[in-house]
């Protein structure tokens, strides 16, 4: 498993601070957007996960610096050889912010319940693919078992999206989930949710068993946390350097030299999986041609876009999966700028340059629209630049806005020709989540040699035989234009000065237990 790494301009790990630390304080982060829920198994959103992940706990943790599995609310845990059993011996004395204690048979509730929810549990119900059940050994031993080999839930079983949450939360509908929140055993509780203005917690008092990967043992130093949606980067920016806020999400480029300036700490991280890119909708008749497909993602010029929108240190696609992401394969040749050969792609597909430069065919003009959410800063200043670029090879595209707590809708029915998006995961399986026509198939992919590569790497007990089926399906979305990479997302916070131990995990969001304001 490669190891996670730290973009130059920041830390990982946050300003270990001068002095010792202390408890007390609230913590206020400005973020841009909100998803619309805070239950963390139906959220997908950065900026909501941000709050959310302090809400509930995870059988495990992921080191960030190694990818390494590591105890969390299991002490410990054993997988059968052919990866379709995995059972988690549980920590005594555990509860949740309702009083109840963790047995594994509210583990046996939760995982239950995830493959009934709705569109918003898109990435917990793929986690869970294949889910045979759970079966209670005693109070404290969780056996999950699935119907074929499955290797990527022992990571699965660290994130948010399954963090475990009580039995009177699971027996909730989604929609009371996400707008009442929910009972997690995790360093905080949610104190009050206000739709796109704010999200507020307050400590867990007696909190007792964090992961192995915190620092301070027991209780979080914060008293409480808030996090303000503001959606404009200039308003962020000037709301940290005047001390509204003690931190601010998704720093743009033109930010980084107030900040700095200001006196303000950057800190970014590099995050696993889904690059930023275009994702096509097959079942439209445009994309149903490879040749259309491929020749967009020649004519991208995705350094250009790197350099010019994102944050120091962002790096350019050079596969569908980021750099970061364990088993990437570097496909940066195959992703090169090259205008020629879109053109000529074009040109064998039937549309011919027009008066207006825009090509055309059969009377009707070459154009596609890209969907895309204000989840960053960066996202509409990118798109305006493909755009352009576009436009030089003769493709009309519009843009068509969309609010972040649409997106999934729009996923589930493929209303789009086109979506802008990432997703984050600190394990190569995220590529099935994505492109198996067996599960969402959100882009309306037809069955494919693609299918036998995912269903083959989840199902490898050898991480070498992993690996290469990996590469190869990686190799196999990038040649066939499944989508056009563009850009590996890079979270940049800004960061006081009296703010210390602000870290990121494994898949480069937040963990807020051992932050503390001095």
């Amino acid at each position: 498993m490669s190891t996670l790494l730290l973009s130059a301009c920041g830390s990982g790990d946050g300003d270990a601070g001068t002095g010792s630390p202390s408890s007390g304080g609230t913590l206020t982060f400005a973020v841009g957007s909100d998803a619309g829920c805070v239950d963390p198994q139906q959220v997908g959103s950065n900026d909501t996960i941000y709050s959310t992940r302090q809400l509930v706990d995870s059988l495990t943790d992921q080191d960030p610096a190694t990818g390494k599995i590591v105890p969390w609310l299991a002490e410990s845990w054993t997988v059968s050889k052919d990866a379709t059993t995995f059972t988690f011996k549980l920590r005594p004395g555990v509860t949740f912010s309702d009083g109840t204690p963790l047995t594994a048979q509210v583990v046996k509730e939760n995982f239950d319940a995830v493959p009934k929810l709705g569109i918003r549990a898109l990435l917990a119900k793929s986690y869970l693919a294949g889910y045979a059940g759970t079966t209670v050994v005693d109070d404290h031993t969780a056996k999950v078992t699935f119907k074929q080999p499955n290797a990527q839930f022992l990571q699965a079983s660290s994130t948010f999206s399954l963090g475990i949450e009580s039995s009177a939360s699971v027996r909730r509908t989604p929609e009371e989930r996400c707008t009442k929140g929910v009972s997690g055993s995790g360093p905080f509780t949610l104190s009050s949710y206000v739709p796109n203005q704010s999200i507020a917690l307050a400590k867990r008092k007696g909190y007792a068993w964090g992961s192995s990967l915190f620092k301070k043992k027991g209780e979080a130093y914060l008293d409480k946390l808030v996090f303000k949606i503001v959606s404009e980067s200039g308003v962020r920016t000037g709301s940290l350097q005047s001390g509204q806020v003690d931190a601010i999400g998704s720093v743009g480029l033109a930010d980084e030299a107030a900040l700095k300036g200001a006196g303000v700490r950057l800190q970014a991280r590099a995050n696993p999986g889904v690059v930023f890119g275009l994702g096509f909708n097959e079942s439209r008749p445009l994309f149903k041609d490879e040749k259309i497909r491929q020749a967009i993602s020649l004519a991208i010029d995705r350094a250009q876009i790197a350099g010019t929108v994102y944050p120091s240190g962002t790096k350019p696609a050079t596969s569908v999966l980021s750099h970061t992401t364990p088993s990437y394969t570097d496909l940066g040749a195959k992703l090169a700028l090259d205008k020629a050969r879109a053109g000529s792609l074009l040109d064998q597909a039937g549309w011919k340059p027009g008066p207006d430069g825009i090509r055309s065919k059969n009377g009707a003009k070459l154009s596609f629209t890209i969907t895309w959410a204000p989840v960053a800063a960066t996202n509409q200043p990118s798109l305006e630049l493909i755009q352009q670029q576009l436009k030089a090879v003769g493709v009309d595209v519009t843009l068509k806005l969309i609010q972040v707590a649409q997106f999934q809708v729009i996923q589930q029915k493929s209303d789009f020709d086109a979506l802008w998006g990432n997703i984050t995961r600190a394990d190569p399986d995220i590529l099935r989540t994505s492109y198996s026509t067996a599960l969402a198939n959100i882009y309306r992919l037809p069955p494919s040699e693609l299918d036998k590569l995912l269903d083959g790497q989840v199902a490898a007990d050898d991480p070498a035989e992993r690996a290469k089926l990996v590469g190869q399906a990686q190799q196999w979305i990038v040649e066939h234009a499944v989508v056009a990479p563009v850009v590996e997302l890079q979270t940049e916070l800004g960061v006081a000065k009296k703010v210390h131990d602000l870290t990121f995990d494994a898949s480069s969001r937040i963990q807020l237990h051992d932050t503390w304001i001095g």
